[in-house]
C-alpha cells in the first residue's frame, strides 16, 4: 500500500483568518488566497452585505476554505 500524501497551499489558514476578520468586507483574504475578482466583489458590496464576510470566517475556521488553485489552506 502506498502512502498518499496531502497537497495544502502555501497561504496560511490564520493569516487568512485574521485577514477575514479584521478586514473581511473589503476582502483581504480573497486577495491574501489568490481569489482577485472575489476579492473585488467584496470591495463593492461591502463583503456581500456582512453575509459573505461571516460565511469565510467559519468557513476558514472548519477548513473548507480553498486558495485560488482550489488547495486547502495549510495550518
Amino acid at each position: 500500500m502506498g502512502a498518499q500524501m496531502t497537497v495544502t497551499s502555501d497561504k496560511s489558514k490564520w493569516v487568512a483568518f485574521f485577514l477575514c476578520f479584521f478586514f473581511g468586507f473589503l476582502g483581504l483574504h480573497n486577495f491574501y488566497v489568490g481569489k482577485w475578482v472575489w476579492g473585488l466583489i467584496y470591495i463593492f458590496t461591502a463583503g456581500l452585505l456582512g453575509i459573505g464576510w461571516l460565511v469565510d470566517i467559519i468557513r476558514i475556521l472548519i477548513g473548507s476554505f480553498r486558495d485560488s488553485e482550489g488547495f486547502p489552506l495549510r495550518k
